[in-house]
């Protein structure tokens, strides 16, 4: 497996119910800013995507925020970034956090959050990239979107390979033995949750 130098991270413009969503992307933010893990993502300053890439800048890491112009307001575009691209359309948005990064790593978020992770997924399936997708899974957040695979895969519309295009880990240190190779991140069916 190759050095991971860039993780494109998905996940929410809001911080969810429990506080502990917060903990989680702070302690992502914190591993990749001490790693030297260049950060690529949406390029808020809000919710959880401005907590991680508050907590990277913080140990001294790299962030690079991708945002479209019509989301410059609404998701109040991070003015303290390494570098803040503005684009054009979220298409291009997700063209470029594509092309900026060796894996995809999604904490919990919303619709916006599951529109990327199904995308990057699919374009995984599809053989346009093999680079490793993790699901940070806390307390379950994570079942509902493996209930939903199983189901298309249980309905003939995906087959069973189909579960090897992700990897959930349950806590962030698994998150980088995935990445790093310490563990398997192409398992035959889903890791245990930790």
């Amino acid at each position: 497996m190759s050095v991971v130098k860039s993780i494109c991270v998905y996940c929410g413009a809001s911080f969810g119910k429990s506080p502990e969503y917060l903990s989680l992307a702070q302690e992502l933010g914190r591993q990749m800013g001490r790693r030297g893990i260049r950060l690529i993502y949406g390029g808020g300053r809000v919710g959880l995507m401005g907590a991680v890439a508050d907590a990277t800048l913080a140990e001294g890491g790299k962030v690079i925020g991708i945002i479209p112009d019509h989301l410059q307001t609404a998701e109040v575009g991070h003015s303290g970034l390494s570098e803040l691209k503005v684009v054009d359309s979220m298409h291009t948005r997700k063209r470029l956090m594509f092309d900026l990064s060796d894996a995809f790593v999604v904490l919990p978020g919303g619709f916006g959050t599951l529109d990327e992770t199904f995308e990057i997924v699919t374009w995984r399936q599809l053989g346009l990239h093999d680079k490793p997708i993790v699901l940070v899974d806390h307390n379950g957040y994570w079942d509902p979107f493996l209930d939903l695979v199983d189901h298309v895969i249980a309905e003939g519309f995906a087959r069973p390979a189909a579960r090897q295009n992700f990897s959930i880990a349950g806590s962030v240190g698994r998150v980088f033995d995935m990445l790093e190779g310490v563990v398997e991140t192409r398992e035959p069916s889903y890791p245990e949750r930790i």
